[in-house]
């Protein structure tokens, strides 16, 4: 029989996601507990001490996507057929999905709602390793590395603008991971290439004018980011004068400054991959390998971790690797993103307050029109997958969510009438044999709430 169903843009049927199955929640739920009990013993004299909120944050991932901690019931309005979307964690940095879904939000968010039809650029501000471990053991030094880039950054583009008042505008990421999850933090900023003028030096008042920058040059910038560095650091108390002086006489300084090609106005998905990228998250579950503790010879288990081209690779104990992991969990209410200039909280929020934040810069053509509200769910699956995850796949019809389902009781009754309620067991963690005493009976943990099946069952 033809199928003479209409035909849609979405290449795909959506097929909610089952993150149990992956390599990376198999090396966290084998070994989170493990890693509790070991930190203050292996890993807290290189990695700080075992912040509270991380333990909430990895419990908050293992519920993730799994039924049987609550969800939604999405029914299509035509023929009826229904399945359940369950509830995600929502935390950053350390959830691959939920993560995602900020960063395509954030992306849209920015070019929308922040950044003005203007030249833009990427900058990239990183210092040497020998300073990276202040920032480890204290965060709140990572917002004071951010002001010391501005400072030097909004000086150098004031300087091509023969206006007292000329002001730049910048979004500034704040990144701790380098290549393979070690510490390196480092800033990746979007900045306009020039400044705007405030109204009091237009010929026309009202009007808001952007000058663009010339000859911008990376280099010209570092020494200055260094001194700036330094002197915060020697500020907070965490280096000498004996410090700096060793720091200053070295050939290479370590600190290194990138400016990338502008932006410009009419290249709107450039500018959104752009700010996708500045808060991507610190590693893809593509390029990791996860070796069960039973399947090595030494019965450690073992993390394969491929480089972003492919050529390399490296090979890390699950607990080392999962503990390079938790260094770039935020801590709760931590911004990893600030805000400066034009672009700052404070801005515009006066200009929205004074009716001129649509104003669109004069000198720069644009067909920007009235910004859009944020993107719901569904647009955004669809953005990133190419899907919808509200087309029915029995009738490509339309569905939608019709209600939210929390009660333990309701959660229980349901899955098992759809016979996905699981009991499984889990084994105990491993124990330190210097540190923790062994137990000689038997222990099986009953986790009651467990991990979903790996059948689509909607699709049945």
């Amino acid at each position: 029989m033809l199928n003479l169903a209409p035909q849609h843009d979405v290449v795909g049927i959506y097929r909610p996601r089952n993150p149990q199955t992956s390599a990376y929640f198999r090396c966290v739920q084998d070994h989170f507990e493990q890693l509790q009990m070991l930190w203050n013993d292996r890993y807290a004299s290189r990695c700080g001490f075992w912040r509270p909120y991380v333990t909430d944050v990895i419990y908050r991932y293992l519920e993730c996507g799994d039924l049987h901690f609550g969800f939604a019931r999405v029914r299509c309005q035509d023929c009826g057929h229904e399945y359940l979307l369950a509830y995600s964690c929502k935390r950053r940095h350390f959830c691959p999905s939920c993560h995602q879904r900020r960063v395509v939000e954030f992306g849209e968010w920015l070019c929308t709602q922040v950044l003005e039809s203007v030249p833009h650029r990427q900058w990239v501000f990183s210092i040497p390793k020998r300073l990276r471990i202040y920032f480890l053991f204290n965060r709140k030094l990572l917002a004071k590395l951010s002001r010391c880039a501005w400072k030097v950054l909004s000086a150098y583009l004031k300087q091509a603008v023969p206006f007292d008042d000329a002001v730049p505008g910048a979004a500034i990421a704040v990144h701790t991971f380098g290549e393979f999850q070690q510490f390196n933090p480092h800033l990746h900023l979007i900045v306009t290439d020039g400044c705007f003028l405030r109204e009091s030096t237009t010929a026309c008042p009202g009007c808001c004018t952007f000058t663009k920058a010339l000859g911008t040059t990376a280099k010209d910038l570092e020494e200055l980011f260094r001194y700036e560095v330094l002197k915060m650091l020697k500020a907070e108390g965490k280096i000498s004068d004996a410090v700096i002086e060793n720091l200053l006489s070295w050939h290479h300084s370590g600190f290194n400054v990138y400016c990338g090609p502008t932006i410009w106005p009419n290249n709107d998905q450039g500018l959104e991959d752009l700010a996708r990228y500045i808060i991507r998250a610190c590693f893809s579950q593509e390029r990791m390998t996860y070796i069960a503790d039973r399947d090595t010879l030494d019965g450690q288990a073992k993390v394969i971790y491929r480089s972003k081209d492919g050529r390399t690779s490296k090979t890390f104990e699950a607990l080392d690797w999962l503990a390079q992991m938790v260094t770039h969990i935020p801590n709760k209410s931590e911004h990893m993103v600030r805000y400066y200039g034009y672009y700052s909280n404070k801005s515009r929020g006066m200009r929205k307050k004074a009716g001129t934040d649509e104003q669109v810069p004069a000198l720069i053509e644009s067909d920007l029109s009235s910004k859009a509200l944020r993107r719901n769910w569904a647009r955004l699956i669809q953005k990133i997958y190419q899907i919808d995850p509200l087309l029915c796949p029995k009738c490509l019809g339309s569905m939608k969510v019709i209600s939210f389902i929390e009660d333990d009781a309701l959660i229980k009754k349901i899955l098992i009438h759809l016979g996905l309620w699981e009991t499984r067991n889990h084994d105990p963690p491993k124990s330190n044999d210097t540190h923790i005493p062994t137990i000689e009976t038997e222990l099986t943990y009953d986790y009651t709430y467990s991990q979903l099946p790996p059948i689509d069952y909607w699709t049945q």
